[in-house]
């Protein structure tokens, strides 16, 4: 298996691309650490399949917008399974507001969640790796919205900016270590976050007529690639992104 003796870390791991995460890295073999915030009987329900099927898992209620809580949920690893090999920087939330309309509240917390928890967690990530005299990975899950505007969701957009020149400065910095930081950019993705989207047949086709491969993504095309990556068969890769989009930057429709 292509994780067997890993252990990986998945915040908001318990909906979406997250568990959709959790399951395939599972499958191949990786003890996984579970967070989440809310919906603790979707992570008993998730750690219940890994285990039926011979797999390690286990939750920890951590609001990775809380440095201490992240501290607590990279400890959590090393007390369940002795190690960390791979922090996955899942978690994240939108507001769709305009750069009129965003309250400073809201925008105080995408950038929490969506890129101060991804600086903490790489950085109590990477000194564990460095503990341990190991290589580490981290993967953050941004968006084609790190270098794509989307009108209307300014905060989003600016979380994953940051979040892309994060991956690219802590992959240098941390490159001697033998650690490395990789984006992985998703187009549209079937989550609870585009259900609207799904449910207004005329967005949907909208959206899908914008995409070269005609459809959304399924959360599974997004695990599989961090499968691969994870599985050091992408071993020089770093300060970088890899972008699983459909083909939707390259046409003319903003979205």
């Amino acid at each position: 298996m292509l994780l067997e003796g890993k252990t990986l870390i998945v915040t908001g791991g318990n909906s979406g691309i997250g568990a959709a995460i959790v399951r395939a890295a599972a499958a191949e073999g990786a003890s996984i650490v579970i967070d989440y915030v809310s919906h603790g009987d979707a992570t008993e329900t998730i750690i219940a399949e890994v285990e039926a099927a011979g797999g390690r898992a286990v939750g920890v209620e951590a609001d990775v917008s809380r440095p201490a809580d992240l501290h607590r949920m990279v400890q959590t690893a090393v007390d369940s399974f002795g190690r960390l090999d791979v922090l996955v920087n899942n978690a994240g939330i939108e507001t769709r507001t305009s750069i009129l309309d965003t309250s400073e509240d809201d925008f105080r917390r995408v950038m929490d969640i969506n890129l101060t928890s991804a600086f903490f967690g790489t950085q109590f990530a990477a000194k564990q790796f460095i503990a341990q005299g190991t290589p580490g990975l981290v993967l953050n899950i941004s968006s084609v919205h790190e270098d794509w505007p989307m009108p209307g969701n300014v905060a989003y957009c600016v979380s994953k900016g940051g979040l892309r020149m994060l991956t690219r400065t802590a992959g240098v910095e941390l490159g001697e270590h033998g650690i490395r930081v990789v984006n992985i950019a998703p187009g549209a993705v079937r989550t609870p976050i585009n259900t609207s989207t799904e449910q207004d047949p005329a967005a949907l086709r909208t959206l899908d007529a914008a995409i070269p491969l005609g459809r959304m993504a399924d959360p599974a095309e997004i695990a599989d690639l961090v499968v691969f990556l994870a599985s050091g068969r992408a071993s020089y890769m770093t300060a970088t992104t890899v972008f699983v989009d459909g083909g939707i930057m390259q046409g003319s429709v903003g979205l």
